[in-house]
């Protein structure tokens, strides 16, 4: 069966234009296109598609403001030129699964995008993942300022004994990034992606992507079992 999705953006000629790239794919078809949240919302009730493509600003009720009400009735794409950390981050505390900012991805990274968040993998462009990890970076050490957190980080490249190359995979890792943008973001292919991957598990003794984050961000230590 066809993946259904509903695109919700206030512009007519980005509407046509994703309609119109969504079409190329055979097991994509687009189920509605709204222009703002309430429409999102009765369309979503009405046809029930299995992913939400959604702006962020939009007249009358915004992206934000249907957010929540959206997730609880499919998977959520924030699709925008919003670019802002505070909404990339309250985009994602309301149930978003991925954000991606116009002008950072191909077609094909759209494509790849819909299928991730709707399998519930997160994808986000640079943009978003940038301001993903800078929040993550924050929150760890909430009573740090920024010197003394970037200071931290490079004491655990050292402590962990991560190259530079792979403190930045990592960082994108942290971020959220699947192997695929890691590659394209860094210019290297996905198998050199997986090796860097492969060394920085071993270095940092986790068997997961989340345990490798925890250990990265100051949550927990080799040696120690969870979270913390």
């Amino acid at each position: 069966m066809a993946l259904r999705v509903l695109i919700a953006d206030d512009n007519p000629v980005i509407r046509a234009g994703l309609a119109a790239l969504l079409a190329t794919t055979p097991d994509i078809e687009v189920a509605a296109a709204a222009s703002d949240g309430r429409e999102a919302l009765h369309l979503t009730r009405l046809h029930t598609p299995d992913l939400i493509l959604l702006d962020v600003r939009m007249p009358g009720v915004d992206g934000i403001s249907a957010l929540p009400h959206l997730v609880q009735l499919a998977p959520v794409l924030m699709l925008t030129y919003s670019q802002e950390t505070e909404i990339v981050r309250e985009a994602l505390l309301l149930g978003a699964g991925g954000y991606l900012v116009h002008g950072e991805f191909t077609p094909d990274q759209l494509v790849a995008a819909v299928r991730d968040v709707r399998a519930g993998r997160a994808h986000f462009s640079p943009t978003a993942a940038s301001a993903v990890l800078a929040e993550l970076r924050a929150s760890s050490h909430p009573q740090r300022n920024v010197a003394q957190s970037s200071e931290c980080f490079r004491s655990n490249r050292l402590v962990f004994g991560l190259s530079s190359r792979e403190e930045e995979v990592m960082d994108l890792i942290a971020s959220g990034m699947s192997n695929q943008q890691i590659a394209a973001t860094c210019f290297i292919s996905e198998k050199t992606v997986k090796n860097h991957i492969n060394r920085i598990f071993a270095k940092l003794q986790s068997a997961t992507r989340s345990e490798a984050i925890a250990r990265w961000l100051g949550t927990t230590r080799p040696g120690m079992a969870g979270h913390g």
